[in-house]
């Protein structure tokens, strides 16, 4: 029996609150906060620069020689850079975050928050595309569906847990940080369901290449501009690089488990 391209999208993005959930076992502290953003800037910087974007150099290479293949891929990433960057010029800044949520005596968790807000909005931005990659691929060939639909859910897993924590930290509510993880999530297949009503026609794989291409830079601008400056800072160093080792060996476990 073969399961509906919209279920297998909506049980990859589900993953992510599955991931979000493994926070409820921990209690929030700075070191556990260190630890976590060191996993999220692993998991960020190998997804993206191990999974996506040599995909996308293979994509590109079937239609444009060398040269262009590789410009056409750092073209799109860095772009995606350059929108992350824009995007964290916009989200309030750490003193506006610590009065609005009643922080002022505590800045770590001012600080938390705004990761938490890059963080979760990086994932949003790149678990659309993924929702969108699933549900054709399973409207395409089931069997390629389901593939893909677990490859993005053992991506998800970590991701999930990468959102919650800081969310659980600054919020001081271990919930917030696992609804948190599941909004990210449900972009999956919010995203299936917007591209079969509205954008189906207009979808090609060099759009939906370039537009993985585009999140993958702007998660990588996340990882080095927010999660691994914030994990290595000197306080609970050691524990943001055992996090940051932790999610890249998980990630690339999961890369190689499964094509």
């Amino acid at each position: 029996m073969q399961t509906s391209p919209i279920v297998l999208t909506t049980i990859a993005g589900l993953s992510t609150g599955l991931g979000g959930a493994l926070a409820v076992l921990c209690t929030p502290t700075e070191r556990l906060l260190a630890a976590s953003a060191g996993f999220a800037g692993g998991v960020m910087l190998t997804a993206s620069l191990t999974d996506l974007l040599p995909e996308a150099l293979d994509f590109y290479a079937a239609y444009l020689p060398p040269l262009g293949s590789g410009g056409a891929a750092v073209s799109l990433l860095a772009l995606g850079m350059l929108t992350a960057a824009l995007l964290g010029r916009l989200l309030p800044e750490e003193s506006e975050l610590a009065d609005r949520f009643g922080q002022g005596r505590d800045p770590a968790r001012a600080a938390a928050m705004r990761t938490a807000l890059i963080t979760g909005a990086a994932l949003l931005l790149h678990n659309f595309p993924e929702g969108v990659l699933t549900f054709f691929a399973g409207t395409a060939d089931p069997a390629l569906g389901l593939r893909t639909a677990a490859a993005i859910a053992l991506h998800n897993i970590p991701e999930g847990l990468a959102v919650a924590v800081p969310f659980a930290y600054a919020t001081r509510s271990r919930a917030a940080g696992v609804l948190a993880a599941l909004v990210s999530g449900l972009a999956e297949p919010l995203g299936a369901v917007l591209a079969w009503l509205f954008l189906r026609r207009f979808f090609t794989p060099g759009f939906l290449t370039g537009t993985v291409v585009l999140a993958a830079g702007i998660m990588v601008w996340v990882a080095l501009a927010q999660l691994l400056p914030q994990a290595l800072a000197a306080k609970h160093r050691a524990a943001g690089i055992f996090g940051a080792a932790a999610g890249t060996l998980l990630m690339l476990l999961g890369i190689a488990a499964l094509p």
